[in-house]
């Protein structure tokens, strides 16, 4: 049986944020002055993508909500730190801009895109991955997407901590390796860890290499507080106290790590063009924001595809 080509399941906040801070504004400019360095690189990504992974589907997903009220309810701390004085996201004021014209650029060229009402991207990636026919590869610098990796459909993350040409290829057992614990038990060894970058507190006083020892040895934060509640569980000094203290989190940590694999999503098209949908469109959006170079690697690459 022929190998089956992969779907490219692309983290676009990831990956344009990404693009943001490596790229100079001085460096891609629009005719008018306006930045369009998130833009270029993220086309120059997707470029990149298609041509080093011959997926033949892709989907981009998009953070419709970046803080979801049922995340919040149960641990307000979530993201706190990233809300701006007025509300919504702090997000560089050179960047918001460029979204619409990340998505624009996409339509033209006839990528599909899709959000959910509700949901975080990691959410939208996390249904796709598991409703999407197989091989799946997600794409993204967000640790939290280990959780999605599954070598039995397969789902593997590639993981562009270090920019996307030097992506890692992950599977199972690089989790294991990076972090001593199984894919599927990633989100309760981050909860249990803690990430400031999210605003998860973790639990004080346990690092990383307890946080795996305890995974390890109860499986879950379901099974360490079965654990707590049994006199005859043993623990090392200070550590009972420890996890006692954090009952109240690790009850709702894990629901607020997890990514939902449930989001109600349209029937997408997911089969990447062999050519621009609207090629007229996209050269007209490629001379009004100076975009030409990148706009021709992502139609080279797409017809390099169907060539192959």
């Amino acid at each position: 049986m022929a190998h089956r080509p992969p779907i490219l399941l692309i983290d676009a906040p990831s990956l344009y944020f990404r693009a943001y801070f490596g790229i100079p504004e001085s460096a891609a400019r629009a005719e008018d002055g306006t930045p369009v360095n998130a833009v270029r690189g993220f086309l120059d990504m997707l470029a990149t993508l298609i041509r080093g992974r011959g997926a033949d589907r892709m989907v981009c997903a998009l953070d419709y909500d970046w803080r979801p009220a049922w995340r919040v309810d149960l641990l307000p701390s979530y993201k706190a730190h990233r809300v701006a004085p007025q509300g919504g996201e702090v997000v560089p004021d050179t960047l918001s801009p460029q979204v619409p014209m990340i998505l624009e650029v996409l339509a033209a060229v006839g990528i599909t895109a899709v959000g959910a009402t509700g949901y975080e991207a990691d959410d939208v990636l996390g249904t796709l991955s598991v409703t999407q026919p197989g091989p799946v590869e997600v794409v993204s610098g967000d640790r939290d997407l280990f959780q999605l990796i599954d070598d039995a459909r397969p789902v593997r993350l590639l993981y562009v901590g270090r920019g996307v040409a030097k992506l890692d290829d992950c599977d199972d057992a690089a989790v294991r390796t990076r972090y001593g614990v199984p894919a599927d038990r990633y989100a309760d060894f981050a909860a249990l860890r803690g990430d400031p970058s999210d605003g998860l507190p973790g639990v004080p006083g346990v690092g990383e290499k307890t946080a795996a020892r305890l995974i390890e040895r109860y499986g879950s934060i379901a099974g360490i507080l079965a654990a707590l509640d049994d006199s005859d569980s043993s623990f090392a000094p200070g550590l009972r106290a420890k996890l006692a203290a954090a009952r109240d989190y690790l009850a709702v940590a894990p629901t607020v790590v997890r990514v939902a694999l449930d989001v109600p999503l349209p029937e997408l098209p997911t089969a990447l063009p062999t050519a621009p949908a609207d090629p007229d469109r996209l050269l007209e959006l490629a001379g009004t924001w100076n975009l030409a170079g990148s706009a021709r690697r992502l139609v080279d690459a797409l017809a390099a595809r169907a060539d192959a």
